[in-house]
């Protein structure tokens, strides 16, 4: 198979589109862009659960023919997903998981038809890669939110309804968690702006590339998984040293799981708040952490793209979303 062919991408940074917001009996379209679901029966099962509240669901692939860590070649990927991102009739694109593998596409996405007919794309993780490119290219918005096989097939019903609700345009003062839980204060400050973000690692990966969207007066989210603190602050040193933190309007720190702190016989390492307070403490920005955001089954989504508020004292932070990321319907 010969090289996948470019596309032509025009900067979007002048201009943004906004998608209707999904009601019952909508189509949905479900793409693999990364890796594969590990396990069928739980794709299969997340795929009812969307048909049960009331929308048509169309898998772009009923089976998954793994191409080592992939799911599927980069031409099987990236026909899928093109093919819904030019499709008129299919109003949001949720992805069955992240994993590895968005990167790979990002050259070859149909920017103009991601721009021309908008829809909300819905992921997190390794899914952040196509969120930040398709804002920057499309000034396309999107929902870091829960995935076909990993979430769906036994949804949380507060988180399943922090979604629906961003979905569908609301806004809010104070973003809480599904149990009402509130952001503590790092950095005192306020701070309007984009809201941008998902998984740090993907993002720093983005960094030297055309394809992260200006964080300038950014409010920027994060959160990882199964990175050691050691590497939490080399993510975090090389975002300084690339000058994002003398861009950013400010930072929210959602969860770093399974993070296995390293130790030798001497030391212990330290945690990731502790990094956290070291790199932040004297920001010149706004910084909350606390987020229930990140790789776990009980957690918000977030709105990438759309325009946000971020307010923190001494003894308290709060982030609110003041900006709907649909159109209201016609």
């Amino acid at each position: 198979m010969g090289p996948l062919p470019r596309v032509s991408c025009q900067d979007s940074s002048i201009r943004s589109v906004k998608p209707f917001p999904i009601e019952p009996g909508d189509t949905i379209g479900v793409f693999a862009p990364a890796s594969a679901p590990p396990d069928m029966a739980r794709f299969r099962a997340g795929v009812a659960q969307l048909e049960r509240r009331g929308y048509r669901v169309e898998p772009g692939r009923s089976t998954f023919a793994k191409d080592g860590y992939l799911s599927g070649t980069d031409a099987e990927r990236l026909d899928e997903l093109n093919g819904f991102l030019r499709r008129d009739d299919v109003k949001m694109l949720i992805a069955v998981r992240g994993g590895y593998g968005c990167l790979r596409l990002l050259p070859h996405l149909d920017y103009e038809a991601a721009g021309t007919h908008p829809k909300l794309l819905v992921g997190y993780s390794d899914v952040t890669a196509l969120h930040l490119a398709l804002l920057r290219y499309a000034g396309l918005p999107g929902i870091s939110g829960p995935m076909v096989a990993v979430d769906w097939p036994d949804p949380d019903s507060a988180s399943e309804a922090l979604f629906w609700a961003i979905a569908r345009g609301e806004t809010c003062d104070s973003l809480t968690g599904p149990s009402g839980e509130i952001l503590q204060p790092l950095r005192a400050g306020t701070a309007e702006g984009p809201l941008l973000g998902g998984n740090l690692s993907t993002i720093v990966r983005l960094l030297g590339t055309p394809y992260l969207p200006s964080l300038e007066h950014a409010i920027l989210f994060v959160e990882d998984v199964n990175e050691p603190p050691y590497r939490i602050d080399a993510m975090l040193a090389q975002l300084r040293l690339a000058g994002v933190f003398d861009q950013l309007g400010g930072l929210v720190l959602g969860r770093f799981t399974r993070t296995q702190p390293e130790t030798d016989k001497t030391d212990a390492s330290p945690s990731p708040g502790e990094i956290f307070r070291e790199y932040f403490a004297d920001a010149g920005f706004p910084v909350a952490e606390g987020l229930v955001y990140g790789h776990f089954p009980v957690k918000n989504s977030l709105p990438v793209g759309g325009r946000a508020r971020l307010q923190v004292t001494s003894d308290m932070a709060q982030l609110g979303l003041v900006e709907p990321i649909v159109s209201p319907p016609m």
